[in-house]
């Protein structure tokens, strides 16, 4: 297997575009090097199969969704970093509609649910710790709330964006956050 970094991050964005765009059954380690405009062969000298792929492409969407150092210093709020989460969502729309390709995906292959699983657990747990160590309100409960609320607002403004439309996103995190975690 290759061990250059800039040419595998290449290779995964690739892998999320074309998972985004064609969903997982395009997904294919062919349209992976057309998408990344590398010879044929590319991604199989970096990935020894799609199942292998599909894994890393889950950890790339990380590195790409974590928010800048800036948006998280000074005074924080809820309603405040939850707005972030959506703009970040809206910007890189393409790697959420690939983690939602994931999603379906690893209801048929039990690897990637394990996988996936494992991923995602780490990533709510770290998302708890964050909150409450920064001193936010509410508990472990409520942000595991705020968690599966935001996850279905940003299905549908991912999937259906007109859905939203009637009711301005914004003043729903704010409602949402006020509700869910009211102050002490």
């Amino acid at each position: 297997m290759r061990h250059n970094p800039a040419r595998r991050a290449a290779l995964l964005d690739a892998a999320i575009e074309v998972l985004a765009r064609e969903g997982s059954r395009g997904l294919t380690l062919r349209a992976v090097d057309a998408e990344a405009g590398v010879p044929t062969g590319t991604a199989s000298n970096y990935f020894a199969n799609r199942a292998q792929m599909l894994a890393q492409v889950l950890h790339r969407t990380r590195e790409r969704l974590v928010p800048d150092a800036a948006d998280l210093a000074g005074p924080l709020d809820t309603a405040t970093l939850l707005r972030g989460l959506v703009e970040r969502m809206r910007r890189e729309r393409s790697v959420h509609i690939a983690m939602l390709e994931l999603r379906l995906e690893a209801t048929r292959r039990p690897e990637l649910l394990a996988e996936l699983t494992s991923f995602l657990r780490l990533e709510l747990e770290a998302n708890v710790r964050f909150h409450l160590d920064s001193g936010l309100p509410g508990d472990r409960n409520g942000v595991v709330l705020l968690y599966l609320a935001m996850l279905g607002l940003i299905v549908d403004d991912l999937t259906v964006p007109g859905l939203l439309d009637p009711y301005p996103v914004d003043s729903l995190i704010g409602t949402l956050v006020s509700r869910v975690l009211p102050p002490a």
